[in-house]
């Protein structure tokens, strides 16, 4: 099924001059650029990019929950507390501050599966814990409990929509509904 996806070469990427190896990763796997743009997005966009709600935030703190856990440390000691609905909140807004420090590179991708696939091909979204063979898990070694611990969140190069909506929605705001 030919899908369009969004994807987001973050400031870290950009700053490491990792574009054009993204880029060809996902060229040589098949799928199409269909519009791109280098931007220095603003606060009012990012906001509206990530979730304001519950869910959302519950999520994002359960994943640093999650990967505190598996390295046995205590999130509490890092955040001052446990509860992923405060946690989420606290990484939305490191995820605005740090989306906003620098240019990005958003693109629309084509081809089969794309959302899917590409999500796949990103890996995990905490680098440290990413497939060697992805794009995380080869070019970055982040982690929550280090990220925390420096009051930031996650660098982990690349956004991808995670489902047919919020791709939609999220192509419609960064490039309007023409690109969707």
């Amino acid at each position: 099924m030919l899908e369009r996806t969004l994807v987001i070469l973050k400031p870290d990427a950009v700053q490491r001059k990792l574009c054009g190896k993204i880029i060809s990763i996902f060229e040589e796997a098949g799928f199409n650029i269909v519009d791109a743009k280098f931007t220095h997005a603003s606060k009012e966009l990012v906001e509206r990019h990530y979730p304001n709600n519950n869910k959302w935030y519950t999520s994002v703190g359960n994943k640093s929950i999650t990967n505190y856990q598996e390295q046995g440390l205590d999130i509490k000691n890092t955040m001052g507390t446990d509860d992923p609905l405060e946690i989420g909140k606290v990484v939305k807004k490191w995820l605005v501050e740090y989306m906003t420090s620098g240019p990005v590179l958003a693109m629309v991708l084509e081809g089969n599966n794309a959302i899917k696939n590409v999500r796949k091909m990103c890996g995990n979204t905490i680098p440290s814990s990413a497939e060697p063979s992805t794009i995380r898990g080869r070019f970055s070694i982040d982690s929550s409990d280090m990220a925390n611990s420096e009051h930031r969140p996650v660098k982990n190069l690349i956004h991808a929509s995670g489902e047919p909506d919020e791709a939609k929605y999220e192509i419609a705001l960064w490039f309007g509904s023409e690109s969707v």
